[in-house]
């Protein structure tokens, strides 16, 4: 799994849930793939593993993952991938707001004022 923490990316738990959140939304991570469990991801990337369980709470309860006592947690089967066109579209967003030095909060509001 590609996750890398940043010390200007937010808190550890923020960054494992919006590079989760990005995998799964983009479709790099199919419906009913299973994520490390929490004690792997947390060894994996040297965090705490309350801080991994925050952030899969936070996807459990943004409807993209199950989480079940022994079965650990899985991509949920109703999480639904954005086009390929989007996706593309993000991401060169993302490249020309770091270019610029814009933050993601003001590549945010740039994407809103244009809705």
């Amino acid at each position: 799994m590609i996750i890398a923490l940043t010390p200007t990316g937010g808190t550890p738990a923020e960054q494992v849930h919006s590079q989760l959140r990005g995998l799964i939304t983009t479709g790099r991570l199919a419906a009913d793939e299973r994520l490390p469990s929490v004690r792997q991801l947390a060894s994996d990337l040297g965090i705490a593993p309350g801080t991994v369980a925050k952030a899969y709470r936070q996807l459990e309860e943004d409807g993209l993952v199950i989480s079940r006592t022994g079965a650990g947690t899985r991509v949920s089967r109703t999480a639904t991938a954005v086009s390929q066109e989007v996706a593309d579209a993000a991401r060169a967003l993302v490249e020309a707001s770091r270019r610029s030095g814009l933050t993601a909060a003001d590549a945010e509001r740039v994407l809103r004022a244009m809705w």
